[in-house]
């Protein structure tokens, strides 16, 4: 490690934190600064897992001690998580770094074309139909390992996926819905990351350094949404929104 790539990496990744503990999406920030910096795809990766991972525990944090965590949903997603992210890992490492970059290339526009589709999303109140406990526990397990799963093989965009869903089936608020999204992006971070270490995919030369950053970032990120309310995740699930653009666009025009 240079000097150079620490300047770089702290303070994106501070950023990517801030981000994700908002809206998801810090992946988008803190995957391509990895690669900025000259790291190995799935060494990038693993390192990745394991800041952001930190960074995520510190956010969740800050929703759990301000009440904004449904933990009927949020355990079950995060069970699902467990198994969905660390089942994603080990195929990740079975692909080429060609492929994977392509796979990341391809999956991100997602988050996009639904939001641009779905343009009254975020104005959910938390009103919606009632679901039952079971069917909540059921769609809740099932939310966490599909997600959990793309965690796990691509990264990027997670926690906004996870948002949306929660959003959308079961009917959360944006602020509960990023509160349960971080503690199953936890759980699917812890996942893989094992997963990383066991294989030696991780940089520790830059862990410390990096999870602080990304811990002081997550934290200030749930203050931020917490006291802003759903008017602020919504805002910045757009700013994630321009970011995957500009990343798209660029990558096109080289």
């Amino acid at each position: 490690m240079e000097l150079y790539q620490y300047l770089l990496i702290c303070p994106l990744v501070f950023l990517g934190g801030f981000v994700d503990s908002v809206a998801g999406g810090g992946g988008l920030i803190t995957l391509p600064t990895y690669f900025l910096a000259g790291i190995p795809t799935h060494i990038a990766a693993g390192t990745n897992k394991v800041v952001n991972g930190i960074g995520t525990a510190t956010a969740s944090v800050g929703y759990l001690k301000n009440g904004k965590v449904n933990l009927s949903i949020a355990l079950p997603a995060a069970v699902g998580a467990l198994a969905g992210s660390a089942a994603g890992a080990r195929l990740a490492l079975l692909l080429s770094d060609a492929l994977l970059k392509g796979l990341m290339l391809v999956a991100l526009p997602l988050v996009a074309v639904f939001l641009m589709v779905k343009k009254d999303f975020g104005m959910e109140t938390g009103e919606g139909p009632t679901v039952s406990p079971r069917r909540r526990l059921i769609i809740s397990l099932l939310i966490g390992l599909l997600i959990g799963g793309y965690d796990g093989l691509v990264g990027p965009g997670t926690g906004t996926f996870m948002i949306i869903a929660f959003t959308a089936l079961l009917h959360l608020d944006l602020i509960s819905a990023s509160g349960c999204a971080k503690v199953g992006n936890l759980a699917s971070n812890a996942a893989a990351a094992v997963v990383y270490l066991l294989s030696g995919k991780v940089l520790w030369a830059i862990v410390v350094p990096a999870a602080l950053c990304n811990a002081l970032g997550g934290w200030c990120g749930s203050q931020y949404s917490i006291r802003g309310g759903s008017r602020r995740v919504r805002g910045m699930i757009f700013v994630v929104l321009g970011l995957l653009f500009l990343k798209m666009l660029w990558e096109f025009l080289l």
